[in-house]
């Protein structure tokens, strides 16, 4: 039985009461009110922008709220910081792992307290451990190593140190970016038995529908700072959540697939290179690119997709092997990209792909200083011709901006990532190698760059797509190809691949 404020388990309610965030002249978050009961498992949608993090900041007192209340089990709560929040019993699990990876499972346990003693009885602290995990309808291995347990382990670790630190209200961001289908599954499952049993109560932010759906009993959604919508999850349908958070019902290219003519364009053979902690090696033994493709590499981060994407680049030395491009040995240097029309949109393009402080403008025409105007080889700066440029892509990829003059690192993430890959996909382009194009970002931004690959795979460019995501790679791919442990382990056509089987090679059970 669920009671509005606590229930007998010790799981507590909160509720946002007319909640306001200003910075300067800037509305944040404007006038949103959520009441999540105890004991329910509500779920927080909305495109990036939308207020979702300012929110929950103001909840676990990162942030003081210019207006408005914040009622923990029915009692107002001022909280000016993380301690006075866990005070309260209000925790949360991060979008990435805050686990030190060089200790214990039961050692990240001890020390997460805050009154630790400088000496530490760990037999005292072994009998306690082993007290709290009997209660606890899950478990991960106490004496592994953090850095030893799989993503799924790591991902209930996070959980049990909010239960351990004795937090009954969690809030979750983004809790299964990194876990496989099958690992997703069985942690939701488990939080959802937790919130069953009145022991917690869950807000989870998350971009994925079918978590919402599955999992959780009442959905908010915010947009532009206001709440839009929400309610029961049992009366809303997916449209109707996707209408709330976009303000109309979103369009979506079908994204129909062209019969291309598929010829090998790249090929790696025998390919060794060491991973990043240079303990482990990275072989990708037979491995083809064809034109006109969208060849889907899956697995769980850590498994050699980012020291994959480094050797293609040329950004990490192979100690043997060979990669060829149109029959050809193939380096990965700047004249060899250039002469094959070799592109890349690496993650995070901010970082990795752009001049943060140069503006919207510059950034767009790298492309062009490589070039004179003759044709020849030529480091040259036309402002007319760059201002040209910048133009044209922003209105054909619909990147948003003040002006082509603003600094790029001032746009969202989903509209550098527009404007990287308007750059990438200009002029001829035989290949495009893409890592983790949607990470973090909304609705829109994803609909848009996932169209955007399928037109150019469809005029006949081939493209190696490296993914976190199964759900992107499952949409946009025509063959995909499972890395586990730096190998690949498993191939399959689209037309046959199995989600479960899939998510098996992925978490090396194959």
């Amino acid at each position: 039985m669920i009671d509005r404020y606590q229930t007998e388990a010790g799981a507590i309610s909160v509720e946002a009461v007319n909640m306001t965030m200003r910075f300067g002249d800037f509305t944040a978050l404007n006038q949103v009110s959520i009441n999540i009961p105890a004991g329910s498992f509500h779920a927080l949608l909305g495109e990036n922008g939308a207020g979702k993090s300012t929110l929950v900041k103001c909840i676990m007192g990162f942030y003081r709220a210019t207006e408005g209340e914040l009622l923990v089990a029915g009692q107002e709560a001022r909280l000016s910081d993380q301690k006075m929040a866990q005070n309260r019993k209000l925790g949360m699990v991060y979008q990435h792992f805050t686990l030190v990876p060089s200790l214990t499972a039961a050692e990240n346990l001890v020390i997460s307290r805050a009154d630790i003693p400088a000496v530490i009885d760990w037999r005292r602290e072994r009998r306690r451990l082993d007290a709290f995990m009997a209660d606890m309808p899950f478990s991960v291995p106490l004496d592994q190593p953090v850095s030893r347990l799989a993503a799924g382990e790591k991902q209930k670790l996070e959980i049990l140190k909010q239960l351990y630190l004795g937090n009954r209200f969690l809030i979750l961001d983004e809790p299964t970016s990194v876990l496989t289908p099958a690992e997703a599954n069985e942690v939701l499952s488990h939080v959802r038995a937790l919130t069953d049993a009145g022991e917690i109560t869950v807000l989870m932010i998350t971009h994925k529908f079918r978590e919402v759906t599955a999992f959780a009993d009442n959905v908010s959604i915010l947009r532009r700072g206001k709440y839009v919508g929400g309610g029961k999850v049992a009366f809303m349908s997916i449209k109707d959540m996707s209408h709330a958070m976009m303000g109309k019902a979103p369009t979506v290219n079908e994204r129909v697939r062209k019969q291309t003519k598929q010829t090998p364009v790249m090929t790696l053979r025998g390919v060794k290179a060491q991973d990043r902690t240079g303990l482990k090696t990275i072989a990708i033994d037979d491995v083809t690119l064809n034109t006109g493709e969208v060849l889907g590499i899956a697995g769980v981060s850590g498994n050699g997709q980012m020291e994959l994407m480094e050797i293609l680049t040329g950004q990490r030395h192979m100690e043997s092997g060979e990669i060829a491009v149109n029959g050809t040995p193939y380096g990965a240097t700047r004249a060899e990209a250039r002469a094959h029309a070799f592109r890349y949109l690496p993650e995070e393009p901010l970082r990795n792909a752009c001049a943060p402080k140069m503006s919207v403008a510059e950034n767009l025409a790298f492309r062009m200083f490589d070039a004179g105007k003759d044709g020849k080889a030529a480091f040259w700066k036309d402002g007319k011709a760059i201002a040209k440029n910048a133009i044209d892509l922003i209105k054909t990829f619909n990147v948003k901006t003040t002006s082509p003059a603003a600094p790029i690192a001032a746009l969202s993430g989903g509209n550098v990532q527009r404007a990287v890959l308007a750059r990438e996909l200009t002029g001829e382009v035989n290949a495009l190698i893409v890592s983790n194009p949607c990470f973090g970002l909304d609705f829109a931004a994803v609909s848009a760059i996932r169209d955007r690959l399928i037109e150019a795979r469809n005029n006949g460019t081939a493209i190696l797509l490296i993914s976190e995501d199964l759900d992107e790679i499952m949409e946009l791919s025509d063959r995909i190809l499972v890395m586990s442990e730096g190998r690949i382990a498993f191939e399959t056509p689209i037309e046959s691949a199995d989600v479960t089987e899939i998510g098996q090679h992925m978490a090396g059970h194959g």
